[in-house]
Formats: C-alpha cells, sequence, structure tokens
C-alpha cells in the first residue's frame, strides 16, 4: 500500500470508528455537566442519541475513536469545549416566526417608540440566523419605503446576540436561502430584501440597523442601554427553572420602564419577574411605567 493509500485507510479507519462511537451513559453525564455549567442547558438521558450524533463529526475531525478521549479533550481544551457547547445548542427559527407577536409589535409597541423622544433599543436574545431581528427591522421599516421615512431622524438599534459563533456571522451576513426568504410576507419581502445568488439579501436600510454579537446569556452583559423592546424566544425551554428564573429576572432588570419582552409560545414567567411584568397577551409582557 502506498503511503497516501495508508493515510487514506487512517482516516477512513478514524472516521469509522467515531461513527461507532457509543457514548456511554458515564460520558454523557460528563458532557451534560459541561452544558449545564457552561450554557444552563440541561440534557436528559432522553438526548443521548442526538448528543452522540451531533458529536460524531468532532470525533472524526479530531480522529478519536471514543468518546471518553473526545471529553478528556474538551476538559483540558477551552476552545473545543466552547466548540461543543456550540455543536449541541440548536438553532432553529424562521422570518415572522409566533406572528402575533408581530402583531402587537406593529399595533401598539411601534406607535409608542415613533413618538418617543430620544433613543430606541431592540433586542433579540438567542437570535440564531436573525430571522426574528430582522423581522423586528422590518415591522420598523414598514411595508414601503415611506413608512420607513421616520427612521431618518430617530436613532434606533437592533442588537441581536447568540451563544453560536456562525449564527452571529450569518445574522452579519444578512443572506437567507430562497426557500427559507419565502416565509416573509409582501410586501416585505419585495420591499426589504434583494435578490442574490441562490437566495436574498437584506436591504441595507435593515442591516445597517442591526449589530450581532457573541454573547453568553449567563455571562456578563455588556450593555450600558436599558431595553424598550427584548424578545427571547423558544431559549428557555432548553433551562431549568432556576436558569429560567435568573435569566427573567436579568431581563426585567434591563428593560426599560414602559418596555415589553416578548418570550416563546410555550415559555412563562417564573419566580420574582412574575410579579414585575404585567401580561398584554399570549407570552407579552410590560415592564409598568414609574409613576410619580
Amino acid at each position: 500500500m502506498s503511503p497516501a493509500g495508508g493515510a487514506a485507510a487512517l482516516a477512513g479507519g478514524s472516521a469509522m470508528a467515531a461513527a461507532n462511537a457509543e457514548l456511554s451513559p458515564r460520558d454523557f453525564a460528563a458532557i451534560a455537566a459541561i452544558m449545564h455549567s457552561d450554557a444552563r442547558i440541561e440534557l436528559s438521558a432522553a438526548k443521548t442519541t442526538l448528543v452522540q450524533s451531533r458529536l460524531a463529526r468532532r470525533l472524526r475531525e479530531y480522529g478519536l475513536g471514543r468518546f471518553s478521549e473526545y471529553v478528556a479533550l474538551v476538559q483540558s481544551d477551552a476552545q473545543e469545549r466552547h466548540a461543543m457547547v456550540v455543536a449541541l445548542t440548536t438553532n432553529h427559527t424562521h422570518f415572522f416566526r409566533e406572528p402575533h407577536h408581530f402583531d402587537h409589535f406593529r399595533e401598539h409597541v411601534l406607535p409608542v417608540l415613533k413618538r418617543k423622544q430620544g433613543p430606541i433599543r431592540i433586542w433579540s436574545a438567542g437570535c440564531s440566523s436573525g430571522e426574528e431581528v430582522y423581522t423586528i427591522a422590518m415591522c420598523l421599516l414598514g411595508p414601503d419605503r415611506t413608512s420607513a421615512t421616520w427612521l431618518r431622524s430617530a436613532d434606533v438599534r437592533l442588537l441581536a446576540t447568540d451563544i453560536a459563533p456562525h449564527v452571529v456571522e450569518s445574522v452579519a451576513r444578512g443572506f437567507y436561502a430562497e426557500n427559507v426568504a419565502a416565509g416573509v410576507p409582501e410586501p416585505y419581502r419585495s420591499t426589504w430584501m434583494r435578490p442574490a445568488p441562490g437566495g436574498f439579501v437584506m436591504a441595507e436600510e435593515a442591516r445597517q440597523l442591526v449589530t450581532a454579537r457573541v454573547l453568553n446569556l449567563f455571562e456578563k452583559w455588556p450593555l450600558k442601554a436599558r431595553y424598550d423592546v427584548i424578545f427571547c424566544r423558544n431559549v428557555m425551554i432548553y433551562f431549568g427553572d432556576p436558569a429560567k428564573e435568573e435569566l427573567e429576572g436579568r431581563f426585567v432588570d434591563q428593560l426599560a420602564p414602559g418596555g415589553h419582552l416578548y418570550i416563546g409560545h410555550s415559555e412563562r414567567l417564573i419566580g420574582p419577574a412574575a410579579s414585575r411584568m404585567k401580561s398584554c397577551g399570549h407570552t407579552i409582557y410590560a415592564r409598568p411605567e414609574i409613576r410619580g
């Protein structure tokens, strides 16, 4: 066998070993502990197959044949530890998801924002690949160019954050495949998206409103402003109640009085945050104004 053939055989053998590697309960428990420690994500034993399939590629890349070897690696290598957390994070979203939130935003929140004196700040927390934050941007811009004129004299900034660097890069690019962009209703799509090879790219008017950053929600937030609106939807379903309570409390603290919080359709406010907010609809909450 030639050296090249031998190398190919070794690579193939490593790939096969990784594909056939079994995730033992002990190794799963170690991985689950890291996920909870670093991202507060709770993994039950029912997720064993999912974890095994998602991490098989990481084993192949390192030429490892056992999950115990991979666990040892992530316990000693901070960069791969973060890569593992990202690999096990779910990124699923689409434009105008849970449309009742955007109906409420356009009908009740947007008119108030247009009258506001001073900066307007909106945060998409756990933004995934950006469909949510660009849906918000299109709601601000409106269905036609005339409706966007108010933004010329307004100080509006949208922050999009996620723990996964690759999806944050997608937000910055603002490119979406044709089947993804199909979820944008007219006239928003024809007004605020531009045809590009293989799909559409967000118009500059939308992209210039958005800043995308990598952020772990359970680390220190480098946020100076109070936010008028925070969207954090279908993120907290992966956390246990103590983590949910902590995060929701921090969101309320970060909201300006009168600000709104939108959470996922199967989520709810718990702990002190629930008593500090008033319900404005299904999974829509407002922080009460301060009365003088």
